[in-house]
C-alpha cells in the first residue's frame, strides 16, 4: 500500500506549477526591491546647488543655507519613520526630533497644529519653499533661473518620498504570498513520501535503482526553499534584519553631508596651481605592478579590424550595373545571404546593356520553378502598336511588376507568376439593340480577339490564360474568318498568352500617353 501510494505521489507532485509561480513571484518582489532603494532620498544635489546659489558670507546666509538643508532632511526623516522600524524605534515620537536638534520647538507646534489627519512629511518642503522665496527676495539668490533649478530638485526629493510612501501604503497581495509558500511546502510534502527508494524487483516505473540517500532530491529543496526565503527576506527592506537598508545610517550621513556641503565648504576652493600634465596633450598616469597587467588599448570599434579587397575600395560610378546586382540579389535572397556567411564574393556584373536584366531572368532549362512564365523588364521588348487602342476600362489591371512599389524589396516567386483575378466587364448593347442580338454581339467579340491575338503572341508579359472576350462592334465574321480565328487562338494559347493581355496592355500604354 505504501508503494502504491509513493508512485501516486510521485506522479501528481509534478503537476503543481512550482518554478512558475515562484519565480514569478521572486521578480515581482526584486523588483519592487529595487525600486524602493532607488526612491531613498538623497540631499547631496540639492545641497550643491544651495551652497552654490545661496550667496553671502554672513550669518544670514549661513543661516539660510543649513536651514534649507535641515528642512529637506527633516522631510526624509519623517518618511523613515513611517515606513522603517528601525527609524521609528531610535525617533518614537517627536519630540525625541526635538531632542536629537533636527527640527525646533517652535516647528513641532506649526507642525502639530496643522489639521490635516495625513501623514505631513511635505510640510518641511513648504518650509524650505518659502525660506528660498525669503531668500530670493532678499537678493542672496541671483536670478530665478537658479530658483528654478533649487526648487526642481527639492520637487525630485519630494517625489522619492512619495514613492517610498506608496511603496509602504500598497503592498504584495498576502494571498498570493501564502499561494507561494503553500505551494513550495506541499511540492515538498509530496516529494517525501514520493521521491523513496522502492525495491527494484517489483518492477516500478522508475525505480531501478535502491539508495539511501536521495541526493537529487534534496538539491531541489534547498533551490526552491531558499528561493522562497530570498523573496521573504527582499519583501520588506526597511526592517531590521542584517540584509535590509540601514536606514539609521542614511539619516546620520545625509544629514552630515549635506550640513558640511552649505556651511564648512562654502567658497571653500583649494589653491589653483598648474597639474603635472601641463604641457602634455596626452596625460598617461601611470601603473604600479599589480596593475600593469591590466592596461589595454583604446577600443576603436569593431568595425575597424574588417579586411576589404582592394578592388572592392574603388567607387562605382556606373548606377546600371549596381542596380542590377541589387535586382540579383534580390532574385535570389537566399542564395546572396548564403554567399556573404561563407564569404564568396559575388560577381561583376560588367553588361551594362538594356539585355544584361533580361538574361538575369531568363529561364533555366532544369531550375527549379521554370514551368513557371517570368516577368521581364518593359524595356526588354517594344510594345505591339496595334494594341495601343484596347480599351481603358482594364487599365489597371496590367502594372508590370518591375513599376509597382516596392518591388525590389521582393524576391522572386512562382507567386508573382499569378495575375489577380480582375472580373472583366460584361458585353455593351447599343441603344435601341434587342436581347435577340445578344448572338451576333459575342460572335463580334469572338472576331476582336482573334485581331488582337497576334499582338498579344509577342508580349512580355505572359498571364494566366483566359477565355473572356472584350467588347466590338456587331460585325458577323465569314467561315474564313472563324477558321482564321480559331487557328490564331490555338497559337496564341501554346505560346503561354492570354487572350485578353493585348487589350490590357495597350490600354496602359494609352493611358500613358495621355497623361
Amino acid at each position: 500500500m505504501f508503494e502504491k501510494l509513493s508512485v501516486y505521489c510521485d506522479q501528481y507532485a509534478q503537476l503543481i506549477p512550482l518554478s512558475f509561480v515562484l519565480g514569478f513571484y521572486v521578480t515581482l518582489v526584486v523588483s519592487r526591491w529595487w525600486g524602493q532603494y532607488e526612491s531613498i532620498p538623497w540631499p547631496d544635489r540639492l545641497s550643491a546647488l544651495v551652497s552654490g546659489h545661496v550667496r553671502g558670507a554672513d550669518e544670514g546666509a549661513r543661516l539660510i543655507r543649513r536651514s534649507l538643508m535641515r528642512y529637506a532632511n527633516l522631510s526624509g526623516i519623517l518618511i523613515y519613520r513611517s515606513v522603517s522600524t528601525a527609524v521609528y524605534k531610535r525617533f518614537p515620537t517627536m519630540s525625541h526630533l526635538v531632542q536629537a536638534g533636527l527640527m525646533t520647538a517652535e516647528e513641532l507646534r506649526q507642525l502639530e497644529e496643522l489639521p490635516s489627519p495625513h501623514n505631513k512629511f511635505w510640510v518641511p518642503c513648504m518650509w524650505f519653499v518659502s525660506l528660498a522665496m525669503r531668500a530670493r527676495s532678499e537678493g542672496r539668490i541671483n536670478n530665478d533661473v537658479a530658483m528654478t533649478a533649487i526648487l526642481n530638485e527639492l520637487n525630485t526629493l519630494r517625489s522619492q518620498c512619495m514613492r517610498l510612501y506608496g511603496y509602504d501604503w500598497i503592498s504584495l497581495p498576502l494571498v498570493y504570498t501564502q499561494v507561494v509558500t503553500v505551494a513550495v511546502y506541499s511540492f515538498f510534502l509530496a516529494c517525501l513520501i514520493g521521491r523513496q527508494f522502492l525495491d527494484p524487483t517489483q518492477g516500478y516505473l522508475g525505480h531501478n535503482l535502491d539508495f539511501y540517500l536521495p541526493i537529487f532530491t534534496l538539491l531541489q529543496f534547498f533551490f526552491y526553499v531558499g528561493w522562497l526565503k530570498v523573496a521573504e527576506q527582499l519583501i520588506n527592506p526597511f526592517g531590521e534584519d542584517d540584509d535590509d537598508f540601514e536606514t539609521n545610517w542614511l539619516v546620520d550621513r545625509n544629514l552630515q553631508v549635506s550640513l558640511l556641503s552649505v556651511d564648512e565648504m562654502y567658497d571653500l576652493v583649494p589653491l589653483v596651481e598648474r597639474d603635472k600634465y601641463w604641457d602634455e596633450s596626452e596625460p598617461q598616469p601611470p601603473y604600479t605592478a599589480a596593475s600593469a597587467e591590466h592596461r589595454k588599448p583604446s577600443f576603436m570599434g569593431s568595425a575597424l579590424d574588417i579586411s576589404v579587397p582592394k578592388e572592392e575600395m574603388e567607387f562605382q560610378h556606373n548606377l546600371e550595373q549596381i542596380k542590377e546586382h541589387e535586382e540579383a540579389n534580390h532574385s535570389t535572397p537566399f542564395l546572396g545571404s548564403l554567399s556573404r556567411i561563407l564569404g564568396v564574393q559575388s560577381p561583376n556584373f560588367s553588361r551594362p546593356t538594356p539585355t544584361s536584366r533580361v538574361s538575369l531572368l531568363r529561364r533555366r532549362p532544369r531550375a527549379p520553378f521554370s514551368r513557371f512564365p517570368l516577368y521581364l523588364h518593359p524595356e526588354s521588348s517594344p510594345m505591339p502598336s496595334h494594341t495601343r487602342n484596347a480599351d481603358m476600362e482594364d487599365v489597371f489591371s496590367s502594372m508590370p511588376l518591375y513599376e509597382r512599389p516596392g518591388f525590389y524589396s521582393c524576391p522572386q516567386t512562382p507567386i508573382h507568376c499569378v495575375p489577380p483575378s480582375i472580373p472583366r466587364p460584361r458585353l455593351r448593347r447599343a441603344h435601341g439593340d434587342s436581347s435577340s442580338s445578344l448572338a451576333v454581339n459575342v460572335t463580334a467579340a469572338t472576331n476582336s480577339n482573334s485581331n488582337l491575338c497576334n499582338g498579344a503572341a509577342n508580349n512580355p508579359w505572359p498571364i494566366s490564360r483566359s477565355t473572356t472576350a472584350s467588347t466590338a462592334n456587331p460585325v458577323s465574321p465569314s467561315p474564313t474568318a472563324t477558321q482564321q480565328t480559331a487557328n490564331q487562338h490555338i497559337s496564341a494559347n501554346d505560346s503561354g498568352i492570354s487572350l485578353a493581355e493585348g487589350d490590357l496592355l495597350g490600354a496602359a500604354v494609352k493611358m500613358r500617353e495621355q497623361l
